[in-house]
């Protein structure tokens, strides 16, 4: 008997662990996981292969090291620091320019959907409703059958 509870115990584990993964945010968390480790692999080569030997080198040089990281006061390996902290502007600099135009983009939808809703309405407003169609063409026979009577009276 107690196997049958640990089996069903065991169920409902397995059943409830694979709700979690399957949930959406479980699922986008995991893909910005990969994509931010992909991207932090690239801001590391722009820093360390781009900016550092055209930028940094001279200062490097004149420091007596070869790489930014070697950089050192005694025990305190400063050239580190700096590295990491380039390593942030940069990732921010390029996060920030993502996000700049991502914005820009919905912008440009978001009026492009104002002008569709506004060009919709200004077609609607157009177009004559029937029913007050019917009333003035009702109104100016009326109008016409009177002119009529009067004249022939």
């Amino acid at each position: 008997m107690t196997t049958n509870n640990n089996k069903s115990g065991i169920g409902r584990f397995i059943a409830d662990f694979r709700a979690f993964i399957s949930r959406g945010n479980v699922i986008d968390l995991a893909v910005a996981v990969v994509i931010g480790a992909a991207f932090g692999r690239i801001i590391n080569s722009l820093v360390e292969d781009v900016i550092t030997p055209l930028i940094l080198n001279p200062a490097i040089q004149a420091a007596g090291v070869d790489k930014l990281e070697e950089l050192s006061y005694g025990a305190v390996r400063y050239g580190l620091f700096i590295s990491a902290v380039i390593n942030f502007v940069v990732i921010a600099f390029c996060l920030f320019l993502v996000i700049r135009s991502f914005e820009s983009l919905k912008r440009k939808l978001e009026r492009k959907q104002q002008i569709a809703e506004a060009e919709a309405e200004a077609v609607a407003e157009e177009e004559p409703n029937p029913e007050v169609v019917a009333q003035e063409n009702l109104i100016k026979a009326i109008e016409r059958l009177t002119e009529t009577i009067n004249q022939k009276g």
